[in-house]
C-alpha cells in the first residue's frame, strides 16, 4: 500500500499558529477551550471524498482506531454527532466557570502502548494519580475522639493497617494478600485486552489461510492459561462466583467489604450477591498510570483532554474529523456490503470499510438497513442487555465538604481523603442490596449508593479558587419509573434531594455550598451520550457478553456479518472504560483485511 507523502501545515491551536508534519490532505484543527472541532482547511470538501474507512462517533475508541488506521495510509473520516468530541471521555463547561468530566470521571485502563504510540504525554496528557484511593465515612454515635469512624485506603501499608485495623485487625492483616492475589489475576488475563478474541469459526470451519490468520489469538489465550497456571479455579470462581462471596472468605469487616465491592457492581445492574460481579471487580484492577498497577487518577483539564490528546494524533496523521455530523443510516451497495454512511441532511458519503462507535443496538438497529443482518440473528439483538443503574450528578460548590467523620483540618484545605473516591451509603453490603431492591421496583432508592470524586482538588484549571467541581456516580436508578412515570425534570430534581440530603448527613452544611448541578439518570445519558439505556460500557459485562460473546457470538472479532461494517465501541471486547483496546484492537483487523483485498 502507497502511503501518503509528508507536508508541513499550518494549525490554529487555540489563539496561535503552530506548524506540524502531516501525512495526508491538510485539515484545520480548531481548539477551543472545552469545546474541539475538527474540519479540512483546503482541499475540497471532506463530504464529497471517498474514503477507505468512515468512523461513526467520534468517542475515545473512534478516535484511538482513527488514528491507528490513519498512521497505516487508510485515508480516514470521523463524523460525531454532537459538537464536540470525546463521547463520554469529555469535558463540558455545563455551569459558568465550572469544567466538568460531565461523564467518564477517572483515568486508569486506557492500554499503555496506546500512550507510547500516539504520544499522548507529549501531546500535554496530564495525570493526577491519587495516593489515597478510597474513602468511606460511616453514620454512628461518636467514638472516643469524639467523631464517627471512617475508613482511608491508600498506597501507605501501615496506614491502611491502622485504618483497617480499627474494624478488624484480621482484615488489617489480610488486606496487602488481598491485593496481590486479585492484582495477579488481572495481570495474567491482561493480554487478551490486546488482541481480538479466538475466531472459533475460522479455526474450526476456514480454510488454511483463515486458520492460520486465527492462531496468534489462540496461542495468547493459550499463554494466559499457563500464566495462570494453578491459580485457573481462582480464576474461575472470580468469573462466575458473587464477589460477595469472595470477599467473605478474606474479611470479616462490613464497611471494608462494601468498599471494595462498590467495585464490583460500578455500571452494573447487579449486588455484590449476585453471580458475575467478581468480573466486574477484576475488570477495574487491570489499569495502570505510569507503570503503576491498578492507579486510577484525575486528567489534567478533564477526561476531554484524553479524546483531545488522541485526536491530535489522528489529525497529524491527516484524519478528518468532523462535529454536528449526524449519521442517520449506513450505505449498502447491491452485493449487500456496507459503502458509506447517509448523513441526517441526507448527504451520502463513500468508503471503503464503516466502523461503528456507537452501540450494538444503535449500530445494528439503528443505522443499519433492515435485511442486511441473517434473519436467525436478528433475535440476538434484542436480547442484547444494556441495562444500567447509573444517575450522574455533577455539582459545582463554593467550597469543600466538611466530613464529620474527618473535618477539615483549614475551612477549604483539601485532606487526603477528598482527593480519592469518597463512599456514601457503603457502611455495609445490605445497604447496596437495599438500594438495587428499591431499583428493581422502578421506584428511587432511599438510600443510594454513592462514589464522590472532587477532581479540583489536585486540578485547579476546573472551578474558580476556592470552588470545586464535584462528580457523583450514583447507584440504583431504574431507567423505567413504576406506574409508568418518566424522567421530567420534577423526578430529577427529587432523586438529586435524595443523593444530596444523603451527603448532608455525612457532611452536615454541604447543601448550602451548591452552586449548580447537572443531573443525568440513565434515558439523559442515553439522549446527550448515544448510551442505549444509559450503560456506560455500551453493554452489561455479564459473563453471557464477554470474550468471545460480546457483543454476540457472531461478530466477536469486531466484524460483523455484514461486510464491510466493524465494531470498534465498547460494546465489542474487552468492554467499557476509559480503555481504548477496542478502537485499537478494530483497527488491527481492518488494517488485516484491507492488506488482504
Amino acid at each position: 500500500m502507497k502511503y501518503p507523502p509528508f507536508t508541513v501545515q499550518k494549525i490554529l491551536f487555540g489563539n496561535k499558529i503552530r506548524t506540524v508534519k502531516s501525512l495526508g490532505k491538510p485539515y484545520w484543527y480548531l481548539r477551543l477551550p472545552w469545546l474541539q472541532q475538527c474540519r479540512p482547511a483546503s482541499g475540497g470538501d471532506p463530504l464529497t471524498k471517498d474514503y477507505d474507512v468512515i468512523i461513526v462517533g467520534a468517542g475515545h475508541n473512534g478516535l484511538v482506531a482513527s488514528a491507528y488506521l490513519q498512521m497505516a495510509g487508510l485515508q480516514t473520516l470521523v463524523l460525531e454527532r454532537r459538537h464536540i468530541i470525546g463521547g463520554a471521555a469529555v469535558t463540558e463547561e455545563i455551569i459558568p466557570g465550572y469544567k466538568f468530566s460531565r461523564c467518564s470521571y477517572v483515568l486508569s485502563l486506557l492500554r499503555p502502548h496506546i500512550y507510547k504510540d500516539l504520544e499522548l504525554k507529549k501531546r500535554g496528557l496530564k495525570v493526577y494519580t491519587r495516593p489515597h484511593f478510597a474513602f468511606t465515612p460511616l453514620l454512628e454515635e461518636p467514638g472516643q475522639n469524639g467523631r464517627p469512624r471512617s475508613l482511608l485506603l491508600g498506597k501507605d501499608h501501615e496506614s491502611t493497617y491502622q485504618q483497617i485495623a480499627k474494624f478488624s485487625k484480621k482484615d488489617a492483616e489480610a488486606f496487602p494478600e488481598y491485593e496481590k492475589y486479585i492484582a495477579k489475576l488481572g495481570e495474567a488475563i491482561e493480554p487478551l485486552l490486546d488482541m481480538s478474541p479466538v475466531d472459533i469459526q475460522s479455526l474450526t470451519e476456514g480454510t488454511l489461510r483463515k486458520r492460520l490468520k486465527a492462531l496468534p489469538a489462540l496461542r495468547t489465550l493459550m499463554q494466559t492459561g499457563l500464566a495462570l497456571g494453578k491459580d485457573i479455579p481462582a480464576f474461575y470462581e472470580i468469573l462466575t462466583a458473587p464477589a460477595k462471596k469472595i470477599l467473605d472468605r478474606w474479611f470479616e469487616s462490613e464497611p471494608l467489604k462494601a468498599t471494595i465491592a462498590t467495585d464490583a457492581v460500578i455500571g452494573a445492574m447487579l449486588t455484590p450477591d449476585q453471580p458475575g460481579s467478581g468480573y466486574v471487580l477484576l475488570h477495574h484492577v487491570m489499569g495502570q498510570i505510569d507503570g503503576e498497577k491498578g492507579a486510577w487518577g484525575f486528567v489534567e483539564g478533564g477526561m476531554g483532554s484524553v479524546s483531545r490528546c488522541i485526536s491530535e494524533a489522528a489529525l497529524e496523521h491527516g484524519a478528518t474529523i468532523l462535529t454536528n455530523k449526524t449519521v442517520s443510516s449506513l450505505l449498502s451497495d447491491s452485493d449487500k456490503k456496507v459503502c458509506g454512511v447517509v448523513l441526517e441532511d441526507g448527504t451520502e458519503i463513500r468508503s471503503k470499510a464503516v466502523l461503528s462507535n456507537a452501540t450494538p443496538k444503535v449500530t445494528f438497529v439503528d443505522l443499519l438497513p433492515t435485511g442486511l443482518i441473517p434473519a436467525e440473528l436478528v433475535q440476538d439483538l434484542k436480547g442484547f442487555d444494556s441495562t444500567s443503574p447509573v444517575t450522574k450528578i455533577n455539582v459545582a460548590v463554593n467550597k469543600l465538604p466538611n466530613f464529620t467523620a474527618l473535618p477539615n483540618v483549614s475551612e477549604n484545605v483539601p485532606g487526603p481523603h477528598h482527593s480519592c473516591t469518597i463512599h456514601l451509603n457503603c457502611e455495609s453490603m445490605n445497604m447496596i442490596n437495599e438500594a438495587y431492591s428499591s431499583a428493581m421496583a422502578g421506584e428511587l432508592p432511599k438510600r443510594p449508593m454513592i462514589e464522590l470524586c472532587i477532581p479540583s482538588t489536585v486540578d485547579p484549571t476546573l472551578a474558580p479558587e476556592g470552588h470545586h467541581v464535584l462528580s457523583f456516580f450514583t447507584q440504583y436508578t431504574p431507567y423505567h419509573l413504576s406506574n409508568g412515570r418518566e424522567w421530567d425534570e420534577e423526578t430529577k430534581k427529587a432523586y438529586a434531594d435524595i443523593v444530596f440530603d444523603a451527603v448532608e448527613q455525612y457532611a452536615p452544611g454541604f447543601k448550602d455550598s451548591i452552586v449548580g448541578a447537572d443531573i443525568l439518570p440513565p434515558p439523559e445519558l442515553e439522549r446527550i451520550f448515544g448510551l442505549t439505556g444509559g450503560n456506560i460500557f455500551h453493554g452489561a459485562l455479564s459473563l453471557d457478553q464477554l470474550y468471545l460473546a460480546r457483543p454476540y457470538p457472531w461478530c466477536s472479532s469486531y466484524r460483523t456479518p455484514v461486510k464491510g461494517l466493524y465494531l470498534c465501541g465498547s460494546g465489542a471486547h474487552p468492554g467499557g472504560g476509559v480503555m481504548g483496546a477496542p478502537g485499537y484492537n478494530s483497527a488491527q483487523i481492518v488494517k488485516t483485511d484491507f492488506a488482504a483485498m
